[in-house]
């Protein structure tokens, strides 16, 4: 499948974080990546996300999984909805859904959730932080649009759900299989279900605060810092008041830090582990017994492409002209020349062919990407 017709620079330029826009049918073909049963059955299993929301009695119910397989055939009559998270990682289907938005960078992508309901079954109206495509797989949903939200919104009082309070739809669509919305983020919106066997594939995309940056950052730094590396003040003049703390102090004190954060290349380094450590580190394709040159040799020989791991994570910063920092599930490898361009090919597709000429470099990036688990050929059982 893939989306045919779709102005991605209009799309960028003006609804990228300003607007809800829906889109019909964009696709050359639609055909729902996964059936009901598979998601079901997904929800069972005890490492995977997943919950199971309720209407009733005009209250809200939030079960969280793993969900026992006779809850699904106990389920009652008032609406309800299952959502399961980073299905992209379990089902090549539903990651191939993620080709299709590779215009948005790949470490601003979350996951895929899906989310199956019955008729009216929803999760209420409420905003979000980040932007998400809701892809309507089968069956048909009404969405409902409303206003700008903040930290300020009132909420319903909720151990487990950010609901609102006060919700006054400004647009609504019902959504047929195919069917596209786009949210940017703290729009107001609400999603029921129109009939029974209702599937929504929501893309979600990673949008970091500042506090999670600033927290993670200066984890990552301060065991770094030398203990004997302390503030100064040589040349002090007397104060006419003891108690103050002076402006040059306070200067001087800001500028310890601020000499510290501004350091680019290294806060380039250490968000490029950080954004790539992995969602669903449990889904390990790490081999059984680990591979060396001559076996990645051999796979390559026999025409085997190199596909990714669906639960890694790539990304790479450019260095120079001819070298990059690759970052992998958290590690990161400094690459040039022919490492180089592997490792940005390798950024931008889920699958890749290798010649059998390749530079030695390349090889022993391979062999380790291979025996960390983030990378297979595509003739391993």
């Amino acid at each position: 499948m893939k989306l045919h017709d779709f102005d991605v620079a209009g799309f960028l330029k003006d609804h990228w974080q300003r607007k809800p826009l829906l889109i019909r049918s964009p696709w050359d073909s639609w055909v729902n990546p996964v059936e009901p049963d598979d998601i079901a059955g997904l929800a069972c299993e005890p490492l995977v996300e997943s919950r199971i929301i309720t209407r009733r009695d005009h209250a809200w119910e939030l079960e969280h999984g793993p969900v026992a397989e006779s809850r699904f055939a106990a389920a009652g009559r008032d609406p309800w909805t299952l959502l399961v998270q980073s299905v992209d990682h379990y089902f090549a289907s539903v990651a191939g859904l993620l080709d299709q938005f590779r215009f948005v960078p790949n470490w601003r992508v979350d996951d895929v959730m899906v989310s199956y309901a019955v008729d009216g079954g929803g999760v209420g109206a409420h905003f979000d932080h980040y932007d998400v495509f809701l892809v309507q797989g089968l069956g048909r949903r009404r969405w409902e649009i409303g206003p700008l939200c903040d930290d300020d919104t009132p909420l319903l009082p909720h151990d487990g759900l950010r609901l609102l309070a006060d919700f006054q739809a400004t647009e609504e669509w019902i959504l047929e299989p195919g069917d596209i919305l786009y949210v940017p983020p703290r729009f107001a919106h609400r999603g029921t279900a129109v009939g029974d066997d209702c599937m929504t594939y929501s893309i979600g995309f990673r949008a970091p605060s500042r506090g999670e940056l600033i927290e993670a950052w200066a984890d990552d730094m301060v065991p770094d810092l030398a203990d004997s590396d302390r503030y100064t003040d040589a040349g002090l003049a007397q104060q006419d008041n003891p108690g103050e703390i002076g402006a040059a102090a306070i200067a001087r004190l800001q500028a310890m830090i601020a000499e510290t954060l501004h350091d680019q290349d290294r806060f380039a380094r250490w968000f490029g582990q950080y954004s790539t450590a992995p969602k669903n580190p449990e889904i390990d394709w790490q081999p059984e017994h680990p591979a060396d040159i001559d076996d990645v040799r051999q796979h390559i020989a026999a025409g085997q492409r190199i596909i990714r791991n669906p639960a890694s994570r790539f990304a790479f910063v450019r260095q120079t002209s001819s070298s990059v920092m690759l970052f992998a599930d958290g590690h990161g490898f400094a690459c040039a020349d022919d490492a180089a361009a592997f490792a940005q090919a390798i950024c931008a597709t889920a699958e890749l062919a290798v010649s059998p000429d390749i530079a030695a470099p390349v090889l022993e990036l391979i062999v380790w990407l291979y025996n960390v688990g983030c990378i297979a050929f595509d003739g391993d059982e």
